[in-house]
């Protein structure tokens, strides 16, 4: 395992696994959402955003957190581990929830210093349909994928997980 995807829904908690996956691995964290967001919610340029990925992509350790479809293909084609925390949509949102009221106008650690969390109804109609929207897209994108794939329904299921990584 040198390297990790972690995808999921907003509020599955990926980079709260990364951060934990990092500590226990040493491997070194890349949050998404920083490469592709510029202070203010600047959107990055596109290509920018892929070149600065690809600069990650090619070293040979790291764990990447996030999901940017777009980018899903290339991510997959360098990683030799995923993790797809695919859990239940009344979890995720729960979770939105609780992190918007953390993290209200300041910006969270896994994101671009000066994009202070926000909640809105865009935000909350993706994460109400993302399940539905990326579970085949997913799956296609790893259907040809001859690394590990992780997933958990469940967060207990991830926490056993981890205490595995721990025993090992």
């Amino acid at each position: 395992m040198q390297r990790v995807l972690v995808i999921g829904s907003p509020g599955a908690g990926k980079s709260t696994l990364s951060h934990l996956l990092a500590e226990r691995t040493g491997l070194p964290l890349h949050h998404l959402d920083r490469l592709f967001w510029l202070p203010g919610w600047v959107e990055r340029d596109h290509e920018e955003g892929r070149a600065e990925l690809a600069e990650v992509l090619a070293g040979e350790r790291w764990i990447i957190d996030g999901n940017y479809g777009s980018t899903l293909p290339m991510r997959v084609a360098r990683a030799d581990t995923i993790v797809w925390l695919d859990y239940p949509t009344s979890l995720c949102l729960a979770r939105v929830f609780r992190r918007w009221w953390h993290y209200r106008g300041r910006a969270r650690p896994d994101m671009t210093e000066g994009c202070p969390e926000n909640l809105n109804l865009e935000f909350l109609l993706y994460v109400l349909n993302f399940r539905n929207a990326w579970q085949a897209r997913n799956a296609a994108a790893l259907e040809d994928f001859s690394g590990v794939v992780h997933r958990f329904a469940r967060p207990d299921e991830t926490d056993l997980w981890l205490e595995s990584l721990d025993r090992a």
